[in-house]
């Protein structure tokens, strides 16, 4: 699959990449110097955008060596239909300020298929709660 990039001034080797051919999680990478104190969130613009299809979903999830220091990316979806400048929100629980220095991988871009479920009050029929032989003969 082969999704579009938009740029919204990110560098060419700050596009998101993976390390490993078969890595789920492309990293992203901070375009300034910035520190999130303890208990706060920052939003890191990542300089790109991306024209994804329907049906899909794009989220930026954490780096598991910045999740065991209690920092994490809140994964706020990026809709199909969005071509805007893509953020990594991250939040900092940990015990200390935390430091990023621009080109520090700060998250995961990861693009996942969606349901998109009609939303209805009734479902018609119920299956209820009987199991063998509950439907007769």
């Amino acid at each position: 699959m082969k999704i579009k990039l938009i740029g919204h001034g990110c560098p060419e080797n700050k596009l998101p990449t993976r390390a490993h051919a078969n890595d789920v999680g492309a990293d992203v990478y901070a375009l300034r110097n910035t520190i999130i104190e303890i208990g706060c969130s920052q939003e890191i613009p990542l300089g790109f955008g991306l024209d994804l299809p329907a049906g899909f979903g794009a989220f930026i999830f954490p780096r598991s060596s910045q999740s065991k220091r209690g920092v994490d990316c809140k994964l706020a979806p990026l809709d199909p239909g969005y071509t805007g400048e893509m953020h990594a929100l991250i939040h900092n629980s940990g015990h200390e300020a935390y430091h990023i220095y621009e080109g520090d991988r700060i998250g995961q871009l990861v693009v996942l298929p969606v349901a998109l479920p009609d939303f209805v009050s009734d479902l018609g029929e119920a299956r209820g709660a009987g199991a063998f032989g509950s439907t007769g003969k």
